[in-house]
């Protein structure tokens, strides 16, 4: 109860308080941008995704 008495009496803080939620709001639209991106980058193959660590040693130097 008290804290509801302070931000009333401090506007600053309403203000301070408005900033951490659109902070927190912005950075929750970021991560959720960057998972999408994650998973749509997971979906689409490689271009060596066929390709087996035993062609790369059958290889030669040079070809």
């Amino acid at each position: 109860m008290t804290d509801d008495k302070n931000r009333r009496e401090n506007p600053a803080g309403n203000s301070r308080q408005d900033r951490l939620k659109l902070a927190l709001r912005e950075n929750l639209k970021r991560r959720k941008s960057q998972a999408r991106g994650r998973s749509d980058g997971a979906a689409a193959p490689r271009d060596d995704a066929g390709a087996s660590l035993h062609d790369e040693l059958e290889r030669k130097p040079g070809d």
